[in-house]
């Protein structure tokens, strides 16, 4: 596959091994790793956060080069709330400042920004900048690029469940693409490969219900060095694996 023109003669090396014709559809990535890459240069946690906004910045460049549908990245957990305040005030500044400098970069690459989770939780500010990106993109159709912000799994399938109820479906209407309607990726494929970063070797509560049949992937990396070439490396990982949804060996 053609590497960039920006691309190292290292990272030239691994775009020529990818087959543009096995490439996943749609990719998810759990950034893990922000504070301890902070940490480990004697830096601030914040510094660390920053760090991982130009990681994603990284990773959609990437994956509008390849030419895939969609990447969902994991922002913020229904969980986060539970950190220091200071450091959940940190997040939501980002938050807000990556969506208003985001706006027009997306605008010129023909993204479309999702958001995955409940909004009704953030600050006033943080929810009006992520509604306002969110319907000056609705109508770019190159990528789709969810981000999921106050998202939980389980709370997600029990938000779908409850629609449903509230519509009053007979059990027998309860069906997975009824269900798979409700939830906030609705209409959109399944990840068919996730990431995640750092070492951490857990889903930790992130698209419970949309990644039964997906691949995983794991890398030591911390998110914020979680560069071109990593991400290379693990779709080259994903490209020798033979798929299988619900089969047995030789099926």
């Amino acid at each position: 596959m053609q590497a960039p023109g920006t691309a190292t003669p290292e990272e030239r090396k691994l775009w020529e091994q990818l087959d543009p014709d096995r490439l996943p559809g749609h990719v998810a990535i759990i950034m893990d790793g922000n504070g301890r890459w902070a940490c480990s240069r004697k830096l601030s946690r914040v510094k660390g956060h920053k760090a991982g906004v130009r990681a994603i910045r990284r990773a959609v460049d990437n994956v509008l080069h390849l030419g895939l549908n969609a990447i969902t990245i994991y922002a913020f957990s229904t969980e986060n709330w539970g950190r220091p305040d200071f450091e959940v005030s940190v997040l939501m500044t980002l938050l807000r400042q990556f969506v208003r400098i985001e706006r027009d970069r997306l605008m010129e690459k023909n993204v479309r920004l999702r958001v995955l989770g409940d909004l009704s939780r953030l600050p006033a500010p943080v929810r009006s900048a992520v509604e306002q990106i969110i319907e000056d993109t609705s109508g770019n159709t190159r990528l789709d690029f969810n981000i999921a912000i106050n998202y939980g799994g389980r709370d997600e399938i029990l938000r779908a469940v409850r629609s449903l109820v509230s519509r009053g479906l007979r059990p027998e209407e309860v069906t997975e693409a009824a269900l798979a309607g409700e939830l906030y990726t609705r209409g959109q494929s399944d990840p068919d490969l996730l990431i995640r970063t750092s070492g951490e070797l857990r889903i930790s509560n992130f698209l419970l219900w949309q990644l039964a049949y997906t691949e995983l992937y794991f890398t030591d990396v911390y998110w914020p060095d979680f560069d071109t070439g990593e991400m290379l490396t693990a779709l080259i990982n994903y490209q020798q694996r033979t798929r299988r949804f619900g089969g047995v060996d030789g099926d």
